[in-house]
C-alpha cells in the first residue's frame, strides 16, 4: 500500500456541507453525522449528489472536497 495515499485517523479534510467549507476528522458520512451531534433519525443526507440511507452511511468514506447535503426527513403515509 502507497503510504501518501493513506489519511491518518486524525488529519482534517475539507467538505462541503449544505454549501459551505467545513472541515471534519470522520471518515465515514456515519461518523460526520455523529460527530456533529445529529440524532441519525433526524437528518436525511445525500453524498456526492445522491441519497443515502442511514443504514448505508457507515458504507460512504469521506474525501477532501465531497460533498453533504442535509436535510429534514419526509415523514408521512
Amino acid at each position: 500500500m502507497n503510504a501518501a495515499l493513506t489519511v491518518p485517523e486524525t488529519s482534517t479534510i475539507t467538505l462541503i456541507v449544505n454549501g459551505a467549507a467545513h472541515t471534519t476528522t470522520a471518515r465515514t458520512l456515519a461518523q460526520w453525522v455523529q460527530q456533529q451531534g445529529l440524532e441519525s433519525d433526524a437528518v436525511a443526507t445525500a453524498f456526492n449528489g445522491q441519497f443515502v440511507p442511514r443504514a448505508l452511511r457507515a458504507d460512504h468514506a469521506l474525501a477532501e472536497g465531497d460533498t453533504i447535503l442535509t436535510f429534514q426527513p419526509i415523514e408521512g403515509g
